[in-house]
């Protein structure tokens, strides 16, 4: 996988996760959730300083993705998939921009 292609990704499903927190089909838990995931993942505060060999990335790699997949048991599938479908047909024109769309 190149890099822009691994970028592109990772901007899907950062708008996907925003658009599945917009919904009110979400539950409240997942919000909260997912809205602490985005927020570690911005935010230049970590657990494990970055400048600590492997344990500094160790951590974002580990707690993002837990907090996402936790926050997942709890939205209905039919949700996610329906966001996914507008993200991926770029249907959504209140998406916060990130970078240039490819």
């Amino acid at each position: 996988m190149s890099l822009g292609t691994a970028v592109a990704r990772i901007r899907r499903e950062v708008r996907l996760w925003i658009l599945v927190l917009k919904d009110p089909r979400t539950p409240r838990v997942s919000k909260w959730l997912l809205g602490a995931a985005l927020a570690y993942l911005a935010s230049p505060v970590d657990l494990v300083p970055d400048f600590v060999p492997v344990l500094g990335q160790l951590d974002d790699l580990l707690i993002v993705p837990g907090l996402v997949w936790l926050a997942t048991r709890f939205i209905p599938r039919g949700v996610v998939v329906e966001c996914r479908e507008r993200v991926c047909h770029h249907q959504e024109n209140d998406l916060p921009p990130i970078g240039v769309d490819p």
